[in-house]
C-alpha cells in the first residue's frame, strides 16, 4: 500500500518528516554588512524621489518641468524607459514646438571633419 505526504506523520523528535534528509537545524551566519546597508537606508533623510544623478547642478524652471513631465509619463504609463517618440510627445504635450531652424547639437562644439586622403596608385608604392 503507498503511502501519500497526506498519510505520513511528523518526527516528533526532529519536527519533520521521517525520510527528510535535513535531519539537524543549523543556524545560518548573517551578513552583517546587509544589516547595517538595511538600517541606513531606512534611517536615511534622502529623499528616495529624486534620481541622484540629477543632484549635481541647480536646473532652471523649464528644465524642472520636463524632468516633472517625464517621471509622470513614466509613473501613469508603467514605462521606466519610454522610447524617443514618447519623450517627443511629452515635449509635444508640454507646448514645444519646432519653430526656427536646426542648430549645431550642443556640447564640445561642432564635429570637424578629418579628410580622407586619396588613393595611392598601386605602382607607385612599389
Amino acid at each position: 500500500m503507498s503511502t501519500t505526504m497526506s498519510d505520513e506523520v511528523l518526527d516528533s523528535e526532529a519536527g519533520s518528516f521521517p525520510n527528510e534528509r535535513r535531519k539537524r537545524n543549523i543556524p545560518v551566519a548573517t551578513d552583517r554588512r546587509a544589516k547595517n546597508a538595511a538600517e541606513k537606508r531606512r534611517t536615511s533623510e534622502r529623499r528616495r524621489l529624486i534620481d541622484p544623478t540629477t543632484c549635481e547642478r541647480d536646473y532652471n524652471d523649464e528644465e524642472t518641468d520636463f524632468m516633472k513631465a517625464m517621471d509622470r509619463y513614466k509613473r501613469e504609463n508603467r514605462r521606466p524607459f519610454p522610447t524617443w517618440s514618447e519623450v517627443l510627445e511629452v515635449m509635444r504635450s508640454l507646448g514645444y514646438r519646432r519653430v526656427a531652424e536646426p542648430t549645431d547639437l550642443p556640447g564640445n562644439g561642432p564635429k570637424k571633419t578629418v579628410p580622407v586622403p586619396a588613393a595611392v596608385p598601386a605602382e607607385a608604392v612599389a
